[in-house]
């Protein structure tokens, strides 16, 4: 290995480190020597490890870029990383998210969820390899992080909901979480196959010589500081929906446009 890749090469491992993590800490959740105090703990510290591997993630092209070596390997090694990070983590992070096996029929459908979420994760880093070129802007589908960050953020929210917001009605907040949990995961993991185009936000704002991070930055620094857990939330959700509306309105509109040049006009 050449030395100037070996910091990348070690970012990239500390992604599948924090993956290997997340699904350590979720697989504690319910143990019969655990408390519902320590569950929220580790539901919530298994959502963290994910963004955790976002930002080595971000930081391992960057510096790959930085030392010139970005290549062949570098790519296949982050995207076997990713699998794990975004693929595995947040799958098995579903299934203690979502309605567990007291209730086994929609457990049963969870595992079904997060099985076809882990099984879309694996084809977006599949097909990204393949049709990936530099200096591309955007991606079509979502990005197998985002999808990863809409699942973490609401394991966050829900592991500190009751320490942080003890004002609100925990057990119907719970039930919402859960029913978003399962649909939003399928969402997101149809979101990842799809064709829509998403922009390359963090090569945006680390590349060229309009990049401006402060424009995103301190926007989710206020937010984060005024929603605390829920601005996470809201950055991924809006990152993954907002897009889907943009693709859907253009197409819609462009069908609007062709039936109206169609349509005889009177005069």
């Amino acid at each position: 290995m050449k030395k100037n890749a070996l910091v990348p090469t070690l970012l990239t491992l500390g992604n599948a480190v924090c993956g290997l993590a997340a699904i350590a800490y979720a697989s504690r959740i319910g143990k019969a020597d655990s408390s519902p105090e320590s569950d929220r703990l580790f539901l919530a510290a298994s959502g963290w490890l994910i963004c955790a591997a976002m930002l080595f993630d971000t930081l391992d092209g960057f510096f790959a870029r930085l030392f010139r070596a970005a290549g062949r390997f570098g790519a296949e090694l982050d995207s076997l990383c990713d699998a794990i990070s975004f693929g595995a983590a947040p799958a098995f992070l579903l299934l203690q998210l979502g309605p567990g096996r007291d209730q086994p029929l929609l457990h049963k459908m969870l595992a079904a969820v997060a099985t076809l979420y882990m099984m879309c994760t694996i084809l977006r880093l599949a097909r990204f390899n393949v049709e990936s070129t530099e200096g591309s802007k955007k991606f079509r589908g979502l990005p197998s992080p985002a999808a990863a960050g809409c699942v973490a953020s609401l394991a966050i929210v829900r592991g500190t909901l009751e320490a942080r917001w003890p004002g609100l009605d925990n057990v119907l907040f719970e039930n919402i979480l859960e029913a978003w949990a399962t649909a939003g995961a399928v969402v997101v993991a149809v979101l990842m196959v799809s064709n829509v185009a998403y922009p390359h936000l963090t090569k945006q704002m680390l590349r060229g010589r309009r990049a401006k991070p402060w424009t995103i930055l301190v926007p989710l620094i206020v937010a984060t500081l005024l929603l605390r857990e829920f601005a996470l939330v809201l950055a991924f959700w809006s990152y993954a929906i907002s897009f889907l509306a943009q693709a859907v309105w253009a197409r819609v509109s462009h069908r609007a446009s062709l039936l109206e040049d169609h349509i005889p006009r009177r005069y």
